[in-house]
């Protein structure tokens, strides 16, 4: 079983580059990993929604998984974003999948049925039954077009020892201090938003799945670091000197405003997949500005 101190602090959501043929660039995924690991994040997130895992093949996903274990040598632990509206068929891919080097599983709730809480309890019921690693609850109704709400996710914790925490991106503060008053002692409450990662550390989280820390591992990291050990001054100063940029690269989606970021740091090539874009040239300009400014 994985421990605690293994999925808190930063796990950076990596992204996937590709290449100006389109193709996954792996030499570029290569360099993006060594790059967030001398910057000191935690752990790492491998095909999440900032992976833009929506439009790869399922050999393109092995790819990915592979070059970034590959990569990263042992040295953090990885975590593997698996999720679906069909909770069959992913049963069925989670008993097929080779799970050698994979720490933990991160699972979104389904999108698109909009299940009832009883619905999504027995969705993660049936993974929890199956997963060979621990599982991390992934909530993002803003994505999925549901909420997993706080009864169901301190449901869950209780029940079963293998799902471990919850990355909650719901932005629900109401909801996120129900958990985090009421969770198992053992059970983790991960920020989903760059932007509340300070606040929910501060009220009882244990850290957060970073999209801006591809691209500001360091600066992000630290932060993180200095709010566990209650040294607010300076968890602030990294807080306010990152709000402008983080917000900024959400303005016209993810992850368009991290891989500009990361084009600026000479990592990868601006390129995403169809039905997403760059961002815009005004955009981009903005980013440059902020960027030379940290």
């Amino acid at each position: 079983m994985i421990s605690p101190q293994q999925i808190s602090g930063t796990g950076v959501a990596l992204v996937t580059p590709f290449s100006e043929h389109n193709e996954v660039d792996r030499e570029a995924l290569v360099n993006l990993v060594n790059f967030v690991i001398d910057g000191e994040v935690d752990f790492l997130v491998v095909l999440g929604t900032t992976a833009e895992t929506a439009t790869l093949s399922d050999k393109e996903k092995l790819i990915v998984l592979h070059t970034v274990k590959e990569a990263n040598k042992g040295r953090l632990p990885i975590i593997l974003g698996m999720g679906s509206n069909d909770t069959l068929q992913l049963v069925d891919t989670i008993n097929k999948t080779d799970f050698d080097g994979v720490n933990g599983l991160l699972s979104v709730t389904p999108f698109y049925n909009k299940p009832t809480q009883e619905g999504l309890y027995q969705h993660y019921k049936a993974i929890a039954e199956v997963s060979p690693v621990p599982i991390i609850l992934y909530n993002v109704p803003s994505r999925t077009g549901c909420n997993l709400a706080a009864n169901t996710t301190l449901r869950l914790a209780r029940d079963y020892e293998n799902i471990v925490a919850v990355k909650e991106a719901s932005g629900n503060f109401e909801q996120i201090m129900d958990i985090i008053k009421n969770k198992p002692s053992e059970f983790m409450v991960l920020s989903g938003d760059d932007a509340t990662t300070l606040p929910i550390i501060s009220i009882g989280g244990s850290g957060v799945i970073s999209v801006i820390a591809n691209a500001f591992p360091r600066e992000f990291s630290s932060m993180v670091k200095a709010a566990s050990v209650n040294d607010y001054e300076n968890a602030r100063q990294w807080h306010y000197q990152l709000t402008d940029i983080t917000k900024s690269i959400f303005k016209e989606g993810n992850p368009g405003g991290i891989k500009a970021l990361l084009h600026m740091r000479h990592l990868i090539d601006n390129q995403l997949r169809l039905p997403l874009l760059p961002v815009s040239n005004v955009l981009y300009d903005e980013l440059k500005s902020q960027f030379n400014s940290i």
